[in-house]
């Protein structure tokens, strides 16, 4: 059983974290500095103002997670109230400071209760909205969807899930080449949710007019989709080379081959990639038994699969250990390590304007990493998650 998140700390008064190398977007700042005034960023300090020596750190904006099933032991998906606000504090534990809350695949009268749920904490600002994988998804590429739910995207049974959510849907996956696809396309995109394609089995053709429709994100790229070929290249040559579209990345050793990380980022660039978690319920919690909708799961050694077939389902990432990995493993600048984590899924949410950077007027959210980029402090909007631990 979940166990409730513990409260974050408010910050009283103005205070200036010192020192530190401070990621903007134009650049790194040896030695500098961000002032935090109640939840924001700005511009200068006040007289009065705490000093937090913070050399030898790096400051970076808080991780946007635009992908996300769960965590802490809790499900996004099924979870109690109590249960999903503990899953996103686990997340938050790790950087994450913004996270929108995904579902898997169910029946639709329950994704429309859940979207009511959800909607309920996205109101009240504990997650950015609400993505829905499934249920409109290629049955030859379902990954850990549950088969016998899956449906034609049908643009009324996509209407019905954007009114349960009330305005807070954010993105929906889709298998484009379905019968009602494109249409759903052009419903989300008139509305001003973000159509992905996903968990598809479309040709190269077919997401190209996908595109054209108003797609602008590859969920998870490279996975739950046909592979790159040199005669049929199927979507992933299409999402790749198109500079309308986002694509996702899982950046957790097990999803992808460094060699297609690499691929993305040469071929996309940083300002295309949004690292994601695609996390599930074991994430920042440990190995063992856990449901995924209506599917059995095993997480062992970090990985988890379907206990009937085996296939990988989500995974058990946090976006510290994403970032980690992409610098110190994938060679990416940190940079373009904070562009992939924090500006680019702010901008898809249309929140770059508040999050997704350290400029003056954002919220006050940023992450502290030591050399090794270990996190060792996280502030939500002026408040710490995760105290300082500097020396």
């Amino acid at each position: 059983m979940a166990t409730a998140p513990q409260s974050t700390t408010a910050v009283t008064a103005p205070l200036v974290l010192s020192g530190a190398r401070v990621v903007l977007p134009t650049g790194t700042v040896s030695d500098g500095q961000v002032v935090v005034d109640g939840t924001r960023i700005a511009a200068r300090a006040p007289e009065h103002a705490r000093v937090i020596d913070v050399s030898g750190h790096w400051l970076v904006p808080g991780f946007v997670d635009i992908h996300n099933h769960g965590g802490g032991g809790a499900s996004f998906t099924s979870g109690t109230v109590e249960e999903v606000l503990t899953g996103i504090h686990t997340h938050r534990l790790h950087g994450t400071t913004t996270l929108v809350a995904s579902t898997v695949t169910g029946d639709m009268d329950f994704l429309a209760q859940r979207a009511g749920l959800l909607s309920e904490l996205a109101e009240q600002g504990d997650i950015a909205g609400i993505h829905f994988e499934g249920p409109f998804i290629s049955p030859c590429r379902k990954g850990a969807h549950a088969e016998e739910l899956l449906r034609d995207p049908d643009p009324a049974d996509v209407r019905k899930l954007m009114d349960a959510a009330r305005g807070q849907a954010r993105m929906f996956t889709l298998a484009t080449e379905l019968p009602g696809g494109i249409d759903s396309v052009r419903l989300l995109a008139e509305h001003g949710v973000i159509a992905a394609v996903g968990h598809t089995d479309a040709t190269y053709e077919q997401t190209v007019e996908a595109i054209d429709a108003g797609a602008t994100v590859a969920t998870h790229l490279f996975n739950a989709m046909p592979t790159l070929g040199h005669r049929a290249p199927g979507p992933i040559a299409a999402l790749l080379q198109d500079e309308r579209v986002t694509v996702e990345l899982i950046n957790d050793g097990t999803h992808l081959h460094p060699a297609a990380l690499e691929l993305a980022f040469r071929h996309a660039g940083a300002d295309r990639v949004a690292f994601i978690t695609d996390a599930m319920d074991a994430a920042g919690f440990g190995d063992g038994r856990y449901m995924l909708g209506p599917l059995e799961v095993e997480v062992a050694d970090g990985v988890a699969r379907l206990v009937e077939g085996g296939s990988i389902a989500g995974s058990t990432l946090t976006l510290d250990r994403a970032f980690k990995r992409a610098v110190t493993v994938d060679g990416l600048t940190v940079e373009d390590a904070v562009t992939a984590l924090s500006a680019n899924p702010a901008r898809l949410l249309g929140q770059s304007d508040t999050i997704g950077s350290l400029e003056p007027g954002r919220y006050a959210d940023l992450v502290l990493l030591d050399d090794a980029f270990d996190v060792t402090g996280v502030m939500r909007r002026g408040a710490w998650v995760v105290e300082p631990r500097l020396g």
